[in-house]
């Protein structure tokens, strides 16, 4: 049975499921960035996923790093998996921008998390509902 670690748990906010991955928020205002988690038990590698599975995190990654770029006005999108702190397998998918607070740096461990407020969760959540259709399911708040 699927389990989200609990890091994961305790550093993002749910937002969904493509039919592959779970979608995070970052508990970190200062960029939109984003996690996707395959839901499968105890994979911790890309290649630990059978064929088909690879190909729907590719999919769904690329996907939701293409509607990211649109809907925030990206400059640079990082897509990273690597699960050195956190070993459940997990794709980051990063909004950047020249003007964001790590630019042109890697966003970690660069400055504290800046937490979001209600005001800022509803408006990404309602960015997301008007961009991510289809196969997409929103987990309600």
């Amino acid at each position: 049975m699927f389990a989200l670690d609990s890091r994961l748990q305790q550093d993002t906010l749910p937002i969904g499921d493509f039919p592959l991955c779970r979608l995070l928020l970052m508990k970190d205002a200062h960029y939109p960035w984003f996690i996707l988690v395959p839901r499968r038990e105890e994979v911790v590698e890309l290649f630990q996923l059978d064929a088909e599975d690879q190909r729907a995190l590719w999919q769904e990654t690329s996907e939701l790093a293409e509607i990211l770029k649109d809907t925030f006005g990206a400059d640079k999108m990082n897509v990273a998996a690597l699960g050195n702190v956190v070993s459940q397998l997990h794709m980051h998918v990063i909004v950047r921008r020249r003007d964001d607070a790590a630019w042109p740096a890697p966003v970690w461990g660069r400055h504290p998390a800046q937490p979001y407020t209600d005001e800022q969760i509803t408006a990404i959540r309602d960015k997301l509902r008007l961009v991510l259709t289809g196969d997409f399911r929103f987990i309600e708040d």
